[in-house]
């Protein structure tokens, strides 16, 4: 048995062990998932989410470890999420981004906890949202959310974050690719990080230049700033910081922030629903009505639109 507000209660203390057990539940969808985030629900909304994106190779883990220093040495509680992606072959994950963070393993105000997609497309794992949470109520001021290596369309980040930080490195593609990966919609600040290699300047100017084309923005929006950083040594960090603070104040200023968290928390209860809708259909599989209803549609004498319309109005009523 699993004593769910001692749990909380734990983990609200910041101990570790605790916040990772309850991690663990949401990865695993435990039965207790509801009662734990009804218990965490009270004591959320005070971290600042940040999610770093951007292609296999650019640094992603290596900055993310370097703006865990910096915040540190600012005083603030950090957590980290990494999500790894899982073999489509053995089903497994490397879970690698520790290796590159091991600076912070026995720092007691960072958590740090890798999560396996385990086959969700986009760039993070499906309990992404719930993980989010039971760190916010563990009392981490800044979460950071690194993606897997984003390729065209995995830009799921966006949704799950505060401020989205698109990394890119010189010799990683051009801006027109930046561009067809769609990463260049999502960005709030863009990190040209390996700054020392030949093109860093190069890269920086045709991103600038992208981010030119067809702006529409008016007086007052947000224009995504470029910093260049080497995060292996920790160069370029602290501008990082500094212009996510400017981000985060920007938001708060125009009531983006909780514009950003009301359309997280939709999207959020729309993916429960669905889960939900689809568990059920699911157990409809070998019913009699649903079997009736594919029956009536193969022998022409109902369109699937009205034989799903039927079976929707009847899990309404279930």
């Amino acid at each position: 048995m699993i004593d769910v507000p001692t749990l909380v209660e734990q983990a609200r203390e910041g101990r570790p062990r605790a916040v990772a057990r309850l991690i663990t539940l949401v990865e695993n969808a435990a039965p207790q998932l509801r009662e734990v985030m009804a218990a965490l629900a009270p004591h959320t909304g005070r971290a600042y989410t940040v999610g770093l994106t951007g292609s296999p190779g650019v640094g992603k883990s290596t900055s993310t470890s370097a703006l865990v220093s910096a915040y540190r040495r600012l005083g603030k509680r950090v957590g980290v999420l990494a999500v790894d992606p899982s073999s489509p072959f053995s089903g497994g994950a490397l879970l690698g981004d520790r290796v590159r963070m091991q600076d912070h393993a026995t720092d007691p105000e960072v958590f740090i906890r890798s999560m396996a997609t385990r086959g969700h497309l986009g760039g993070l794992s499906w309990a992404a949202p719930q993980a989010l949470r039971v760190l916010d109520a563990a009392g981490c001021d800044v979460i950071l959310v690194e993606t897997v290596g984003v390729g065209q369309s995995e830009v799921e980040v966006a949704a799950q974050a505060d401020t989205t930080v698109v990394l890119l490195a010189p010799g990683m593609g051009d801006g027109i690719q930046a561009a067809k990966a769609g990463i260049l919609e999502i960005g709030d600040l863009f990190v040209v990080n390996k700054a020392d290699r030949d093109g860093a300047d190069a890269t920086a100017r045709e991103l600038n230049h992208m981010l030119g084309l067809g702006e529409a923005r008016e007086a007052g929006d947000w224009r995504p700033p470029i910093v260049k950083t080497v995060a292996a040594r920790g160069e370029g960090v602290d501008e990082v910081v500094e212009a996510l603070e400017k981000h985060r104040a920007w938001l708060e200023e125009h009531g983006e922030l909780a514009m950003r968290r009301r359309r997280r928390a939709a999207e959020e209860i729309e993916a429960i629903a669905l889960a939900e809708l689809r568990a059920r259909i699911g157990d409809l599989r070998g019913d009699r009505h649903l079997a009736a209803l594919a029956e009536r549609v193969a022998a022409g004498d109902l369109d699937p639109y009205g034989a799903a319309d039927e079976l929707v109005a009847g899990l309404t009523q279930t």
